[in-house]
């Protein structure tokens, strides 16, 4: 994994949204650089959580490892902290520690950044109407994306089209509302932000309430985005769970959209959770 590129980052904060869903942020070593879409590799030791600390008088071995997990970045390429944002797995033997996550716990951060869910992929066809269909934590790539100004410069309409099972898990909500008037008023002729909230699994006032292949084939997306999903000008984003990305990509591709391959094509994706 290249141990030359790993370095120490402190917790700075820490945000509960619901008892399985939190964001956190870490110092940024000064030398880590990334493009918005990316992940990288994080790394936590139990053994070194305030937490364990707190429960466990004496040390235990079996906590004293390091693991590592790809997790996308939320935050903007040029923010001076890295934000993260995690579901809990109960048997993940990852996130079942990161939890426990405190300020000033220290992990670990493999500063190469991977993935390939960039806007830079796109050369064909030219940027027009950028489609960012997330579902949970899927979300983060496309948050870090909004937060860099090329984006708002590079588009006409940006469809945020954001699906969680419940209102309490759509995360991020008040954030995404001020996205245009803290990063489109810093451009000259910003793109149009459209948030469409999707909440699937009980009523919410405002929100769509079916899951995205549905909404996609119904023209109900398409309706409140209040724009065509064009074969011609469109570039697609999927992330979220991988049942997700796969159907939704499907049903694109049944509409005519093509994959995003060497530059060319709509459709680009990311399995995550």
């Amino acid at each position: 994994m290249g141990e030359n590129n790993i370095q120490a980052v402190k917790v700075l904060s820490k945000t509960t949204w619901t008892p399985n869903l939190f964001s956190f942020t870490v110092t940024r070593p000064d030398s880590f650089k990334f493009t918005a879409g990316q992940f990288v590799r994080l790394g936590v030791n139990p053994s070194k959580l305030k937490y364990y600390k707190q429960q466990h008088k004496e040390s235990d071995a079996t906590l004293d490892e390091d693991i590592f997990r790809a997790y996308s970045i939320v935050s903007s390429p040029f923010d001076e902290v890295i934000e993260f944002f995690s579901i809990v797995i109960p048997d993940g033997a990852f996130t079942s520690q990161l939890q426990h996550l405190q300020v000033g716990d220290e992990l670990l951060l493999n500063t190469m950044p991977f993935g390939f869910l960039t806007l830079a992929r796109y050369q064909k066809p030219l940027p027009k109407d950028l489609w960012l269909l997330a579902t949970g934590t899927g979300l983060a790539p496309f948050l870090s994306m909004l937060q860099d100004l090329q984006t708002w410069q590079d588009y006409d309409h940006i469809v945020l089209a954001y699906s969680a099972r419940s209102q309490e898990e759509l995360a991020y909500v008040e954030q995404i509302r001020q996205l245009q008037a803290d990063f489109g008023s810093l451009v000259d002729n910003p793109a149009d932000l459209i948030f469409v909230p999707i909440v699937t699994r009980e009523p919410m006032e405002g929100a769509l309430s079916e899951r995205l292949p549905k909404l996609l084939l119904n023209g109900e997306l398409e309706e409140r985005a209040g724009i065509k999903l064009d074969i011609d000008n469109a570039h697609v984003m999927l992330c979220g769970n991988p049942e997700m990305v796969e159907d939704t990509k499907e049903t694109l591709k049944d509409l005519g959209l093509v994959m995003n391959r060497r530059g060319e094509g709509n459709i680009a994706v990311e399995n995550y959770w």
